[in-house]
């Protein structure tokens, strides 16, 4: 484990999946993507979100180098989890990241096996381009270890980040509660995508940009605020 891993960042992940919270009211848990600069993800904090994901998927246009993303982690509060998205990264791409920049979560967005998603001693999500109910329900029963499956839309020659969605009336009744809803939200949205598929973490990426890797803080807050406003589960 790297030793710039700290044991005590909040896992954004812990309390919707613990089952020692079964009996309380739990917030829907909120986590934006693909953020370039530091100032961005400062604000994010200060407006509440539990999570942000840092994209090291050299392809992306929200695609951040070691020296950027030690800059943002180095922007938020502890409370705050960090997560770092990879896409068919090797084994010792990730391992070089994780050694050079205090990850909490990894999140696979490519084509990666259980196998591979488990060797790096971090919580794993792992993200499914979903074109049909079996797509789901297929990756909740391949990766059984994962800390949550992340439901995006499948857009062709894509992995994320297109602001496209799928059908949610396919994740309506999706009782198990290990998954985020991603794709294709938009403060505007947000309410009646939770409402339809009872997703407890919600992930958004360009929904809340002025450009791509250049976050609104106007949308943020918009975003944050509508989610805070839904029932508690």
């Amino acid at each position: 484990m790297s030793v710039l891993h700290s044991q005590f960042r909040f896992n954004f992940l812990e309390s919707p999946c613990s089952r020692q919270f079964e009996n309380q009211t739990m917030k829907i848990r909120t986590k934006i993507c693909g953020f370039t600069r530091p100032e961005d993800a400062r604000i994010a904090a200060e407006l509440g979100v539990d999570a942000v994901g840092l994209v090291f998927y050299e392809k992306s246009k929200r695609f951040v180098t070691v020296g950027q993303a030690r800059k943002i982690v180095d922007a938020l509060p502890p409370f705050v989890s960090v997560v770092a998205l990879f896409v068919n990264a090797t084994e010792a791409r990730i391992r070089e990241i994780l050694a050079q920049v205090p990850i909490d979560v990894i999140q696979f967005h490519g084509d990666e096996t259980p196998e591979f998603c488990r060797r790096f001693e971090r919580p794993y999500i792992k993200a499914v381009r979903v074109r049909h109910t079996a797509d789901i329900q297929t990756a909740c029963g391949q990766f059984p270890d994962a800390r949550a499956v992340l439901f995006d839309a499948h857009v062709d020659g894509e992995y994320g980040g297109t602001g496209k969605s799928f059908d949610w009336h396919m994740l309506s009744g999706q009782s198990n509660g290990r998954w985020i809803l991603s794709g294709g939200l938009t403060p505007e949205n947000v309410a009646e995508a939770v409402r339809i598929t009872g997703a407890q973490i919600v992930d958004i990426s360009s929904g809340v940009e002025s450009a791509a890797g250049v976050k609104s803080a106007e949308k943020m807050a918009a975003f944050i605020q509508n989610v805070q406003q839904l029932p508690t589960i």
